[in-house]
């Protein structure tokens, strides 16, 4: 069996690593370390909660250490690039904790908080900066952080940059930095536009898989209630209350959807915190912060928190809603058993969800169970949503699954916003500016000359004209 010391990571490492209570490497990271601390480019995939964050943190610090340089005022080394603040957040005190005893300089920076705190931790310069794309590109073009000297940079959670729109910012990220550099780059799923961008980065790579795309952990108990939507809230108090839930996360798909589910389970007695992107950084940290310590026990969350959130022995993760993307189901019951604890992922399903229960069981390549112990107490469903209930599951989703899907390949990834892809502006498509002839649109008179005169109409019987032609 593989030891992080038979990797090659020195004392100073091994003592942190003993000190948060890691002793073995994950598959992951016994696969990807040697390569990266011999200086190789590298294209992991693994699902989430297998340590990707060590597997890419662990061997930079390593070679660091062994080729120690003063760093430049504004400058690092090693540019790490995350999608949320808390993903970002969490890389951070991965390499402080696990660089304790290497004595290199690290910070983090992120929007939704103010700059100055991290314009002035840049301005002696670091080893480590990790960072999200958007504020950094802030930074960079205000002169505050200068990112030519770069030697090692890592793209994180690579999938979850292109799903949130950073792709550009990436891009624009990537073409500052040298082009003689070691570049890591991690998705726990690979579309092909992930490819396509891991081809334009990466020089001769090593790939690395640790488990089959998309696959949940098979520490997860998965479950489905088929339900109306009118019946979710009183099913999830009841389930709160009676089914041991310890620590739970419960996923929604709107920001007013997370913030009304708190209020009604406190209404109900039970403790939550919301976390989503209308909160601000201060706010989301201490939600975080407090449901660590489980209090409250139950934390509400958007897609914001479906990855980089790492919380010990998270009992159980529900799915309120569905998610609009199959992929993004697998990283919400992520959250959950880890780190060789197993967990629960208890999904609810309306009607108007069949369509994404079948997309996500057929990226699963199975069904998930359902669950048919509702309790007896729910308020009635109306008659129609009964009716829509019998409907068969798989002809529900076959029938319902090529609309919405189509919906969404015309519009992107706005669809849910009522967004286009294109303008990125809400509402339908303005009309091209420019002259326009009176009462008609432009290019209509064009056409109504080049068309061939109408005839003229008939006259009724009984007009003088038509007596005459008899």
């Amino acid at each position: 069996m593989q030891t992080f010391k038979s990797l090659g990571l020195s004392a100073p490492i091994l003592e942190a690593l003993a000190a948060e209570g890691y002793t073995t490497p994950t598959p992951i990271q016994a696969k990807a370390m040697p390569h990266v601390l011999a200086g190789r480019d590298l294209f992991g995939c693994a699902q989430t909660g297998t340590g990707k964050t060590a597997a890419f943190a662990l061997p930079l610090i390593e070679r660091l250490m062994a080729d120690r340089r003063e760093v430049q005022p504004h400058r690092c080394r090693v540019l790490v690039l995350a999608p949320t603040r808390e993903l970002a957040s969490q890389i951070h005190d991965s390499f402080r904790a696990y660089g304790k005893h290497a004595k290199l300089k690290s910070t983090v920076i992120y929007g939704g908080v103010n700059q100055k705190p991290q314009a002035a931790a840049m301005q002696r310069g670091v080893d480590v900066l990790v960072a999200t794309p958007g504020r950094l590109l802030d930074l960079i073009q205000q002169r505050l952080v200068d990112i030519r000297s770069v030697e090692y940079l890592v793209l994180d959670e690579a999938d979850r940059m292109l799903d949130m729109g950073f792709i550009h910012d990436v891009r624009k990220i990537v073409a500052q930095v040298p082009k003689k550099r070691q570049t890591l780059f991690f998705s726990a799923t690979l579309p092909a536009e992930v490819r396509q961008l891991a081809e334009t980065m990466l020089h001769d790579p090593l790939e690395v898989k640790t488990a089959p795309q998309a696959t949940p952990a098979e520490t997860v108990e998965q479950s489905v209630f088929l339900l109306p939507q009118k019946q979710k809230k009183h099913l999830l108090i009841h389930l709160l209350k009676h089914e041991g839930m310890a620590r739970v996360i419960v996923f929604t798909r709107t920001k007013h959807g997370a913030n009304k589910l708190q209020r009604d389970l406190e209404k109900a007695g039970i403790r939550a915190a919301a976390i989503h992107g209308n909160k601000s950084q201060n706010q989301r940290e201490l939600a975080l912060s407090s449901f660590k310590s489980q209090r409250p026990p139950v934390l509400i969350a958007t897609d914001i928190a479906a990855r980089g959130i790492d919380v010990d022995q998270v009992t159980h993760v529900v799915n309120f809603e569905l998610p609009h993307e199959p992929e993004t189901y697998v990283h919400r019951i992520g959250r959950t058993g880890r780190a060789g604890f197993t967990g629960a992922a208890v999904s609810f399903c309306d009607r108007e969800e069949r369509p994404r229960l079948t997309a996500i069981e057929r990226l699963l390549r199975k069904q998930i169970p359902e669950r048919t112990d509702l309790p007896a107490d729910l308020p009635k469903a109306d008659p129609a949503e009964e009716r829509g209930e019998a409907r068969p599951r798989a002809h529900a989703g076959r029938r319902g699954e090529r609309g919405e899907r189509g919906r969404r390949s015309e519009t992107g990834r706005h669809a849910e916003t009522g967004r286009h892809a294109e303008s990125g502006r809400p509402g339908r498509n303005k009309p091209a500016k420019g002259r326009r002839g009176k009462g008609k649109p432009r290019g209509e008179k064009r056409a109504a000359a080049a068309a061939p005169a109408a005839a003229p109409a008939a006259k009724p019987r009984g007009t003088k004209k038509y007596r005459r032609a008899l």
